[in-house]
């Protein structure tokens, strides 16, 4: 410890014992108080947060019994519960150190007292009111991370059929423990819809944890879920916590599932079966309170297919089964999503709302938007942007004729050489082609591409697809 570290109130009605401790302690801490009033520690400790309270135990000339002490200890404790408050007295006994701790006292120092028996004393005493100081800060911070986690920053918007029936088994199944299995495309709101669950659920002030299946190599599949000890492996220089253990008593969303190769699915089955994990490099298993939502782009047609994936594992996950609609099935909630977005983005950059022509509506309304909410969200963002009028028209949506048609986009540009040699065009074209090829699973898309899920995505927005 250095001195620079730690601050101390000594209160004592002998001035030779303020004058001895004050010169022994401020040696070893960067600050010490010292007062021969106890009436003065409310307002010391309103003026300071003291790391440690030496406090003595008599202030009455002839007093012994330690009454004075063990009041002012209760007042402290008070004004601060985490206080760390040392008794000192001239007629301490085993039977008052004990009545101290009970009382709340974290350590007695009897007079005279040996100073290296103080110094260790205190040392320990302010290792302990930061240890309490971390823990209720750290238990704080939790706090507002499992709120922040599973708070739904966007809506689900619409009020269509499609949409209507998909709200209605969320609302059902969210005060449930079930595990829920949804499907959907990409870019439909299979997230929100988990993170919907989780609001509603008994689980709501605990933890959300999502984690995309999809980026966890094989290698590391185990010890990112399961957690790994020190000196497991090459690399583990410390212990590991899971992210089955993380989410303990919380909300597991497991994106891009139907990603996940068969034999790791076995792996996964085990630990929903026991309801146990047992981290990498250790022997001890550990049980675990989690519920699991999961997630997958892939058709239920292809989960059904036993070598695409297992059918215990689905039928682990599968106990309520919610498809979030592609926004081709909703077209009457378009409007509504675009009006929302519009004015989200509109207060996000400080530009003046503006209203929709019946021509851009049309638009909208017949683009099949392959990439669903999250591609009709960019192209608004995009609009508010870019517009230069005083309404929202066809041309701020960027919108091919070709594209509104019911045929995936850029079948024309496969069928005939490409004799185009401006790089970006011909990497918007690329990745068009990709996505098309692999109807828009942007985990197989990125892979033909060489490409991980994000650097897709930023080139998806780059080039607005």
């Amino acid at each position: 410890m250095t001195k620079k570290d730690g601050k101390i109130l000594i209160v004592d009605d002998d001035e030779d014992i303020l004058i001895a401790g004050k010169l022994l302690l401020k040696r070893h801490y960067a600050k010490v108080i010292s007062s021969n009033q106890p009436h003065h520690i409310p307002m010391l400790m309103g003026e300071h947060d003291f790391d440690a309270i030496l406090l003595d135990m008599n202030f009455s000339p002839g007093a012994s019994s330690g009454d004075q002490g063990f009041l002012w200890l209760e007042k402290i404790l008070e004004i601060d519960p985490d206080a760390v408050v040392v008794l000192i007295t001239a007629h301490g006994g085993v039977d008052m150190a004990v009545e101290a701790m009970k009382r709340g006292a974290t350590d007695f120092i009897a007079k005279p007292w040996q100073n290296e028996k103080v110094i260790a004393t205190l040392s320990s005493a302010v290792k302990l009111r930061r240890s309490r100081s971390e823990a209720d800060s750290l238990k704080k911070t939790n706090k507002v991370l499992k709120q922040a986690s599973g708070k739904v920053e966007q809506p689900i918007i619409g009020s269509s059929p499609a949409t209507s029936t998909m709200l209605s088994l969320i609302k059902k199944s969210a005060p449930t423990d079930a595990n829920v299995l949804i499907l959907g495309e990409n870019g439909t709101g299979k997230e929100l819809a988990a993170r919907k669950i989780h609001e509603h659920s008994l689980r709501q002030h605990e933890v959300f944890m999502s984690v995309d299946m999809g980026t966890i190599t094989e290698s590391l599949f185990e010890s990112e879920l399961f957690g790994h000890k020190k000196g497991a492996f090459t690399g583990a220089n410390e212990n590991k916590v899971g992210l089955f253990q993380a989410a303990n008593g919380g909300t597991l969303f497991l994106d891009e599932i139907g990603n996940l190769p068969l034999h790791l699915q076995s792996k996964l089955l085990t630990v929903l079966e026991q309801r146990k994990i047992t981290p990498v490099g250790d022997t001890k298993a550990h049980n675990i309170d989690v519920r699991i939502i999961a997630a997958t782009n892939v058709s239920k047609e292809k989960l059904l297919d036993e070598t695409v994936f297992r059918p215990d594992l689905l039928f682990r996950l599968n106990t309520v089964e919610i498809t979030v609609p592609p926004l081709r099935d909703r077209v009457e909630d378009i409007e509504t999503i675009a009006t929302y977005y519009a004015e989200f983005y509109a207060r996000k950059y400080g530009f003046d709302a503006k209203k929709f022509s019946d021509q851009a509506l049309t638009a909208i309304k017949h683009y099949k938007w392959p990439g669903n909410i999250r591609a009709l969200r960019h192209a608004i963002e995009r609009a508010v942007i870019l517009s230069e009028s005083d309404e929202f028209l066809p041309a701020d949506f960027s919108l091919p004729d070709q594209l509104s048609s019911s045929q995936p986009p850029i079948e024309e540009t496969t069928e005939q050489p490409n004799t185009d040699l401006n790089l970006e065009r011909i990497e918007k074209q690329t990745i068009q082609q990709a996505l098309k090829k692999h109807r828009y699973n942007i985990s197989h898309a990125a892979k033909e591409l060489g490409l991980t899920r994000a650097a897709l995505y930023r080139r998806m927005e780059k080039h607005e697809l």
